[in-house]
């Protein structure tokens, strides 16, 4: 399948990465969201979108981390979501419970195949519980640009990444060297800087908010090698 990149607003809000997590083999996605918009995320990332809350909340990208090896689910996951999860996709791909004080882990966990950064908000004592369960080579613990809320800043695919316009150089030679891949700064949604709230991808595809300009989609899809 050739590499795909769209525009799309769920429930009416170009916030798309609130709602959606995605990995090469799945995408997560709320019940609420329409038939078209669901076959349109499966056609344009190659993958099958299963329904499913988390924590009785539509807002999977926000509560959800991980890779193509490993889903971390926040500890107030119910246990009917958790089996469904097991059930359809256990056998692709890892599924835990981080047993943390913090739920939001979508927000403070960004990871691809090779390497994981986690934000410093989060215990030390996790993070060889997260190398595990994601399989990564890499792990680090630290903010960017001064803020704790990393897995908000970057999308980052097994190809390339994409990250907030307020880091230093030497933080994104960091990033290069954590997930072997070339990042590039970028906004999305006309100038918002945390691009993760309106940006899906993964190594086939790209769907990015609705109100996300020609320019920034163009550098949106140079760094994600699309």
């Amino acid at each position: 399948m050739c590499s795909l990149i769209e525009y799309l607003s769920i429930h009416g809000n170009p916030n798309i990465g609130v709602y959606v997590f995605v990995n090469n083999h799945v995408a997560l996605v709320p019940p609420t969201i329409t038939q078209k918009d669901k076959k349109i995320i499966e056609d344009v990332l190659g993958v099958e979108a299963l329904e499913t809350k988390v924590a009785d909340m539509i807002i999977n990208g926000v509560m959800v981390a991980g890779n193509d090896k490993g889903i971390l689910l926040p500890r107030i996951i119910r246990p009917e979501e958790y089996d469904y999860l097991r059930e359809h996709i256990g056998d692709k791909v890892r599924i835990e419970v981080l047993n943390i004080r913090q739920t939001a882990l979508g927000n403070l966990i960004a990871a691809n195949n090779r390497g994981a950064l986690v934000s410093p908000s989060l215990d030390a004592s996790v993070l060889k519980k997260i190398q595990e369960v994601l399989g990564v080579e890499k792990i680090i613990q630290k903010p960017l640009a001064n803020m704790p809320t990393v897995g908000s800043m970057i999308v980052v695919t097994n190809k390339g990444g994409v990250v907030h316009p307020g880091v230093s150089d030497e933080e994104i030679k960091m990033l290069n060297d954590l997930f072997g891949v070339e990042f590039a700064t970028a906004t999305v949604n006309f100038g918002l800087y945390f691009v993760k709230a309106g940006l899906v991808a993964n190594d086939k595809g790209a769907i990015v908010g609705d109100e996300t300009t020609g320019p920034e989609l163009m550098r949106i899809q140079q760094a994600l090698r699309l």
